[in-house]
C-alpha cells in the first residue's frame, strides 16, 4: 500500500474511532466505560465526566475528518501530532487510577503510537508544505534579483 494511501486510511480510521467513542460515551456511558481501563467509575454527578469525554472525542474526530476532507494534509499532520497527547494522557490516567497495564499500554499507548505514526506519514506525504517552501524560495530569489 502506498504511504499516501496508508496515511489517509489511518486518518479516516482514527477520525471515525473518535466519533464512535464520543457517541458511545454520550449515549451508553456505562457500556463504553467498561473498555476504558479504569475499574472504579464515577457515580452520580461525577458521571458527568462521561459527557466531557464524549464531547472531546466527537470534536477530535470531526476535526480530523474535516481537515482530511478539505485536503489539508500538512495541518492535519500537526493536529495529529498534538492529538497524540490525548491517548497518552488516557494511558497515564489508567495507570494512576487503578487500571491495569494491559489496558493502559495495549489500548491507550498503542493508540498514541498509531496517532504519532499517522502524523509522521502525513508529514512525509503532504505536498502543500513543500510547495509553500519552494514558492517562498522562488519569491526570495526574484526579490534578490530585482534588488541587485
Amino acid at each position: 500500500m502506498k504511504t499516501h494511501r496508508l496515511a489517509t486510511v489511518l486518518s479516516v480510521l482514527l477520525g471515525l474511532a473518535c466519533l464512535w467513542f464520543g457517541i458511545n460515551f454520550l449515549f451508553a456511558p456505562e457500556w463504553a466505560a467498561t473498555g476504558f481501563g479504569i475499574p472504579a467509575w464515577p457515580q452520580g454527578d461525577a458521571a458527568g465526566y462521561f459527557t466531557v469525554k464524549a464531547g472531546r472525542d466527537l470534536a477530535n474526530g470531526a476535526i480530523v475528518l474535516t481537515l482530511l476532507a478539505l485536503g489539508k494534509r500538512r495541518p492535519l499532520a500537526w493536529v495529529m501530532l498534538l492529538l497524540a497527547i490525548v491517548p497518552f494522557g488516557d494511558c497515564l490516567a489508567v495507570l494512576t487510577h487503578g487500571g491495569g497495564y494491559a489496558a493502559a499500554l495495549g489500548i491507550h499507548a498503542a493508540t498514541g503510537a498509531v496517532v504519532l505514526l499517522t502524523a509522521g506519514l502525513l508529514f512525509a506525504t503532504s505536498r502543500d508544505g513543500a510547495a509553500a517552501n519552494s514558492g517562498a524560495r522562488e519569491a526570495s530569489r526574484t526579490l534578490y534579483r530585482t534588488s541587485v
